[in-house]
């Protein structure tokens, strides 16, 4: 019986391998954006810009494989040639239609762009809204218009409509966003809580927090053993409670309930 237990105890760690694996990059993800965080905001935005833009690369290069080079067999009618409107159609055209390479580049430059502006406006304002969504999608649509050659042909008018149209669609999206993830009544008492979580990027333990009942008011009194008590990794549980060290208004009500 004895050696069954311990057979048990030590393939119990090999049947869970994926959950293993997420753990593990859940604390490096935790990890570096903290690390990150710390770093000036030029190193941060360069960071950000080009891990971004390699997402949107990779993703931008598999959907031209998936949809096929149909840029190259496209060649400019006559008539084209003659027609501004026409020309412009055309380069249109060959924009959304280009190869790996082709959609590789735009969506690099239009996530990196994006990820890259938003990251400075929240840096430079403190706090994520749907202005600073407005200004990257701005950004992002503007880049993306000169990168790929598409609309008119003035170029630097349609890099500014582009960005508008960016705009006004990121931030409709983000205001519907905003008005179906309202929290609901009975979690008024974890707003501090959870723009804690979001701010550093651990989103998924909010859970842990109501199931241990570790609301807004019980934030100054946090500590490392409450946190493992609601089972969260050693990486977030020294994130977050750096960061209530760091927050003047926390630090102040500990004091006085002190």
């Amino acid at each position: 019986m004895a050696e069954g237990k311990q057979q048990g105890l030590v393939l119990t760690p090999a049947q869970n391998p994926i959950q293993s694996f997420q753990l593990k990059y859940k604390e490096l993800e935790a990890g570096f954006k903290s690390w990150l965080s710390q770093q000036s905001m030029p190193v941060e935005a360069a960071i950000v810009t080009a891990t971004s833009a390699i997402q949107g690369g990779a993703i931008g290069g598999l959907m031209g494989t998936l949809t096929g080079d149909m840029a190259s067999p496209l060649s400019p009618p006559p008539q084209a040639s003659l027609n501004p409107q026409a020309m412009a159609s055309f380069k249109q055209a060959q924009a959304l239609a280009g190869g790996p390479l082709a959609q590789a580049r735009n969506f690099a430059v239009m996530t990196g762009a994006n990820a890259g502006i938003a990251c400075i406006m929240k840096r430079v304002r403190g706090k994520e809204d749907v202005q600073t969504s407005m200004v990257a999608a701005f950004g992002s649509g503007a880049l993306f218009s000169l990168v790929s050659g598409m609309g008119s042909p003035n170029p630097a008018a349609n890099a500014i409509s582009s960005g508008f149209f960016f705009a006004i669609v990121q931030g409709g999206i983000y205001q519907l966003g905003q008005r179906f993830s309202q929290p609901p009544a009975e979690d008024e008492y974890y707003a501090r809580t959870r723009s804690m979580l979001s701010k550093l990027g651990l989103q998924n333990y909010e859970k842990n927090f109501k199931k241990g009942l570790l609301n807004d008011n019980t934030l100054p009194l946090l500590n490392d053993s409450a946190l493992r008590d609601v089972r969260i990794p050693p990486g977030p549980r020294l994130m977050i409670l750096d960061h209530i060290q760091r927050d003047p208004e926390l630090k102040e009500r500990k004091i006085h309930r002190g």
